[in-house]
């Protein structure tokens, strides 16, 4: 159980605090409601973008970490489809420094026009670096348009083209970034040894005074059901082949999720699952196959990725995939399995929640869903759930009609 309160400053920032007297250190996220489905479809990129911006130093802050690392701090952030997280840890006595340098960031970035290309530039080379120059670097750089054809997830978090960042001017970066990093559109978390009266004065202090920004909630288009396959094919200096099969699926914040995230593990998340049995250990089809879920908050993805071994066919491949689904399709799993992965998919929530960054992190994160109070169900959930529930998920979510496949062939 992960305990937390929460307050609203004036001008829209959600506060929210969870108290760790046993820790002496204290940690700290500020989590945009901003991600790649916020942009413009001609200026992509521009989240990622400002992951490395905000980092280039505020108003009154030419340096972010020198001030962090001087009290014994160290600082990340990590950008997706539907948010920005800024997150930092330091000593619970220096919890002052966090607040001081979170709230001159949000209150106005050092915009500057040598800043913003050196950080063109670093973000243009990770691009080519991670995403073109390497193999199956450019995967879902096809499989996001492949799968979405209205909602904006049908670019990557990276951006649809490079040029979409070189040709960013300094007034488009402003205008992003008093648009979506205002104090309405974030949640700020603070964790650690520290109390509530502290954190409402500090809160009111480095952050009260900061002006809210527009209040309109920006339309995204909902992705109408797929009503048939979709096929994409390249061919790549790759040292093996490889097949994508990416089914839609619910959101993060629907319970449905915790169906479809199941199920994947079923099918491929370890060795000991059905995949990976058929195409790894019997058939000897593939190298490696895995199953997971893109964890979206809008609808997402269920993903399956197959590697098959030297001289083997994808579309043989492809048939024992649909094999495997079949069997899940016409017999519940058994019990035994079933709670199997339900306690691995327990045992991961709760791994995950036991440092105190990652707890502040996960938090974070719903909070921004809208849906805090998921932190403490999600095991619940996990764990309410019945073969005959996921028999009938397969059926609703593995068909070929919901299907968008992507052979990655040698050439």
């Amino acid at each position: 159980m992960i305990d937390y309160e929460h307050f609203t400053l004036a001008n829209g920032l959600q506060v929210f605090i969870h108290a760790d007297p046993t820790t002496p250190m204290a940690a700290m996220n500020v989590a945009y409601r901003v991600g790649s489905k916020n942009e413009d479809e001609e200026k992509t990129g521009f989240a990622h973008l400002f992951e490395h911006l905000m980092f280039r130093g505020s108003r009154h802050i030419a340096n972010y970490d020198r001030p962090l690392q001087t009290v014994g701090g160290e600082n990340n952030a990590y950008t997706s489809a539907d948010l920005t997280n800024y997150h930092l840890s330091l000593p619970a006595a220096n919890l002052e420094t966090a607040f001081w340098l979170e709230s001159d960031r949000m209150l106005a970035l050092d915009f500057q026009e040598e800043k913003l290309e050196a950080e063109k530039r670093v973000v243009i080379e990770e691009f080519k670096q991670n995403y073109l120059n390497q193999p199956y670097g450019d995967a879902w750089l096809r499989l996001h348009p492949l799968a979405y054809k209205v909602h904006p997830y049908r670019w990557a978090t990276i951006g649809k083209d490079p040029s979409h960042i070189a040709r960013a001017t300094l007034a488009d970066v402003e205008d992003f970034f008093f648009r979506y990093y205002r104090p309405n559109n974030a949640s700020l978390v603070v964790a650690g040894n520290l109390s509530r009266v502290q954190v409402e004065d500090l809160a009111q202090k480095w952050f009260g005074d900061i002006p809210a920004g527009a209040s309109e909630k920006q339309d995204i288009p909902s992705e109408p059901p797929q009503t048939e396959a979709r096929i994409d094919e390249v061919r790549a200096d790759v040292p093996m082949e490889v097949l994508y099969m990416a089914f839609h699926m619910a959101g993060r914040a629907e319970t449905a999720y915790y169906l479809g995230d199941l199920l994947s593990d079923v099918l491929g998340r370890e060795r000991s699952s059905r995949l990976y049995r058929r195409l790894v250990k019997d058939t000897q089809l593939c190298a490696a196959v895995k199953a997971y879920v893109s964890g979206a908050a809008d609808p997402g993805l269920l993903v399956i990725q197959a590697y098959a071994h030297v001289g083997q066919d994808l579309l043989a491949i492809e048939q024992e995939i649909w094999q495997v689904i079949e069997d899940l399709k016409q017999q519940p799993v058994a019990e035994n399995e079933l709670k199997k992965v339900q306690n691995k998919a327990e045992s991961t929530v709760l791994f995950n929640e036991v440092e105190l960054l990652n707890r502040s992190t996960r938090l974070a994160y719903f909070a921004s869903l809208g849906q805090p109070r998921l932190i403490n169900q999600e095991t619940h959930l996990i764990q309410a759930i019945t073969p005959q529930q996921l028999q009938n998920t397969a059926r609703e979510i593995l068909r070929e009609e919901n299907v968008s496949k992507l052979y990655y062939r040698k050439k």
